[in-house]
């Protein structure tokens, strides 16, 4: 907001929250630019005055916007990439740790007064070791999807002695075996390849759901996928909620296919109440989608946003601006 209020030929003009998304607050809505996060579809810009030329989100995803509408007025649109891609990649590692250590479970012990009528055993709380041990020398953690996020994710696991990494990407793309052999040799791994969905399951004893959302990855882990998955396998999803088929997956978790996820998304967010089968399951961990939230990357996201309007405003491209040449 300060990068914006610094610039004197702008008129700034902020609502709270709640008010943006009333047909009251679209009708108002007659600069040239608009900043967004709640849902944009077509009727809000059918609403918003004719001088409207473009939008910006603070967000690296624009799934909640009609790109359609967006495209077909003639606006602008951007967004927030590449300066998320270290937080996400920590909480990635956080609810991997947070899963396989039953740490919600043992939480709930402390808080709710249970420790005492819950002593030490041998195997209380015990869940797999994401590091290698002298017992178990080989760890393997596997990718779906393989862009900046799932690498700066493998760069953070190459440090508990993580052995092998396999990924599953775009079936379209071939693999570049010259950047995996470099990959391997940074971070001493025996192997970085490129495999199927059913290599993928079988193989991972961590599972990190990293892919775009959309109609291709639609509950690309589904009951298939996850009965493949071994019984002490851990999946993380800091993706999108509709990659993963949450009823096949609270499903899983009840019978024992897997042991344990951490999900920061879940399809159908924010609308997911205790009622919900994957908030029964003791051994699903599930944050409110809070992959981003540093202060220093939302404060890197919210100049990005900024920086995105200026430009549109002065009449140039965004710094990081979204191609909607296909929805024309």
């Amino acid at each position: 907001m300060s990068l914006l209020k610094q610039r004197p030929e702008l008129d700034l003009v902020a609502w709270p929250g709640e008010l943006a998304s009333t047909p009251n607050f679209w009708t108002q809505v007659t600069s040239r630019t608009y900043l967004v996060s709640p849902s944009l579809n077509v009727h809000p810009l059918i609403l918003a005055g004719p001088s409207l030329t473009a939008v910006s989100t603070m967000s690296v995803g624009y799934e909640h916007i009609d790109l359609k509408a967006v495209a077909q007025r003639g606006l602008k649109l951007g967004y927030t990439p590449d300066v998320l891609t270290d937080a996400v990649a920590d909480l990635s590692v956080m609810l991997a740790l947070m899963a396989s250590r039953n740490a919600s479970i043992a939480a709930s012990v402390v808080q709710s007064g249970q420790w005492l009528s819950n002593p030490w055993a041998p195997f209380a709380f015990c869940g797999p070791q994401l590091s290698t041990t002298m017992s178990t020398p080989r760890r393997t953690v596997g990718f779906l999807g393989f862009g900046r996020i799932a690498q700066a994710t493998l760069a953070r696991l190459a440090s508990f002695g993580i052995t092998h990494c396999l990924y599953a990407s775009n079936p379209s793309s071939p693999p570049n075996h010259a950047r995996d052999a470099e990959l391997a040799k940074r971070y001493k791994l025996q192997a970085v390849t490129k495999v199927g969905l059913d290599e993928l399951a079988r193989e991972s004893d961590f599972v990190f759901v990293l892919a775009p959302g959309g109609q291709d990855t639609y509950h690309v882990v589904n009951e298939n996928f996850l009965k493949q998955m071994k019984k002490t396998s851990i999946l993380v999803n800091t993706s999108r909620g509709t990659l993963v088929d949450s009823d096949a997956l609270a499903k899983a978790l009840k019978e024992g296919w897997i042991w344990a996820a951490g999900l920061d998304v879940v399809e159908g967010e924010p609308n997911i109440t205790t009622e919900h089968p994957l908030v029964k399951e003791p051994r699903c961990i599930i944050l409110p989608h809070i992959g981003s939230a540093t202060l220093e990357t939302r404060n890197d996201m919210a100049m990005r946003t900024a920086q995105n309007l200026i430009a549109a405003l002065l009449g140039g491209d965004m710094p990081a601006q979204v191609d909607l040449s296909g929805y024309l």
